[in-house]
């Protein structure tokens, strides 16, 4: 297996010539870790927005307003439960017929997905089926997620510098402020310049329709750098190639279980700062959701903002320390959220800033904490369902469950639901020192 600075040679027309790591730098890979998941974030974030603003009108009309943005929700948390099925069946596309189809397909499948959405009919139309159709595009969504893993993300911290690899994890999740920002700035201008009529008539449509351009810029993005020689060459010296999951379960499956919850704060943390406090606000005042808007998109610059500073604090103490003390911080952000949550604008807008900085923080060193674990042959993917088991068990319910809870018992339910989420990160993380100190001892 070649280490980080290793030469290799290819045929050439004429001389022999020696090529370095240099021709698929680490700065390269994230370009394109970042355009792909900033346009994934996208489509999901659109659809989160408009489980709050639209759906409870327009699909589902015969429910009062908190009813009608639970089932949307509910309809939200499907494209997560399906994006493990969506991993293994890319997975199958890629033996079969290579990387580049398979990414090729899954994007399609993902704006087109999310394009149809735009062009569905509403219940007063179609009824019920108008439901069906909606939770069918988003279980296309979420098939097309799990089948976009490209392992770039995994390759991307292997050809780090060891002394930069929290700096480069960071970039992978940087398009989630940048998603969020783009999502929620194309709804704010839809939403604040039409009347409510044409709104929910035919103007909420639009940021569907963007979803498939920003999705054709990212395929051609993405594809640019996977189709390389280079990247080929790469991933085969890393063993990145899919495993079969008869083989990955009994060997190595308990790795997948450490590290979805590992990163279990963060993840419950993401929904509940960015869509469920705008379901909130806007039950409670549906006039400001606009404002509200506004103060996310600040947010999310935020968010931005605070990546690159956690990729710096985690090469200096290490990623899995610094887990645990972003963890700690949520667990006191939970403490006081109620408070400020509830406390009106100036309340609001500490949520929300407090909130996306933490976000932001944690969030940057989320992904692939423990993907170290995994053996070689093991790792592309061990690291994609690592991924896909966060994101169910973290985030899928969270609007629904948060905000359910929350309608009943009050905001009280918010602090339990994210601590809850700060003790399985603590657990999971103490396990996995644990394994690794007995490793070391075998060896």
């Amino acid at each position: 297996m070649a280490v980080a600075g290793s030469t290799f040679h290819t045929p050439q027309s004429g001389p022999l010539t020696t090529r370095t790591d240099e021709d698929l730098a680490p700065g390269d890979i994230a370009v394109g870790v970042i355009i792909g998941r900033a346009s994934e974030y996208f489509d999901f974030f659109v659809f989160g927005i408009a489980s709050v603003l639209v759906f409870p009108q327009v699909f589902f009309p015969f429910a009062d307003r908190l009813t009608g943005t639970l089932y949307a929700f509910l309809v939200f948390a499907l494209a997560f439960v399906v994006r493990p099925v969506g991993t293994l069946i890319g997975m199958s596309i890629q033996r079969h017929f290579g990387r580049s189809t398979k990414l090729t397909a899954a994007l399609f499948l993902l704006g087109c997905s999310t394009v149809g959405m735009g062009l569905l009919p509403g219940h007063a139309e179609a009824g019920s089926a108008a439901i069906w159709l909606l939770a069918l595009a988003r279980v296309g969504q979420g098939l097309a997620l799990g089948g976009s893993w490209d392992g770039l993300p995994s390759l991307l911290a292997l050809n780090a510098p060891p002394d930069r690899r929290g700096w480069y994890a960071m970039l992978g999740q940087l398009g989630a402020p940048l998603g969020f920002f783009v999502a929620s700035g194309v709804f704010l201008y839809v939403y604040g310049s039409l009347e409510a009529k044409d709104f929910l008539s035919w103007g909420w449509r639009f940021p569907f329709f963007t979803a498939f351009a920003i999705n054709v810029v990212a395929l051609f993005a993405r594809l640019r750098l996977v189709v390389t020689h280079e990247y080929e060459k790469r991933m085969e010296e890393h063993e990145l190639d899919p495993a079969y999951l008869r083989e990955l379960l009994p060997a190595q499956g308990h790795h997948i279980v450490i590290g979805a919850f590992a990163a279990l704060a963060s993840y419950a943390l993401f929904h509940l700062v960015t869509v469920f406090p705008l379901s909130w606000v806007t039950l409670q005042d549906p006039q400001g959701a606009d404002d509200f808007m506004k103060m996310e998109l600040l947010g999310a610059a935020f968010a931005a903002v605070a990546m690159p500073m956690s990729g710096l604090i985690a090469d200096k103490i290490g990623r899995r320390s610094y887990l645990g003390a972003m963890a700690v911080a949520i667990g006191v952000f939970a403490l006081f959220a109620p408070f400020m949550l509830g406390g009106g604008k100036p309340g609001q807008a500490a949520f929300i800033l407090i909130g996306f900085v933490l976000l932001g923080l944690s969030y940057g060193q989320s992904a692939g904490s423990v993907t170290s674990n995994f053996l070689p042959h093991f790792r592309y993917t061990g690291a994609a369902l690592t991924a896909d088991m966060a994101w169910l068990l973290g985030a899928a319910f969270a609007p629904v469950v948060a905000l359910f809870l929350s309608s009943r018992f009050g905001l009280v339910s918010l602090s339990l639901y994210l601590l809850s989420g700060v003790v399985c990160t603590l657990v999971a993380l103490r396990i996995n020192k644990r394994l690794q100190t007995a490793a070391v001892v075998q060896d």
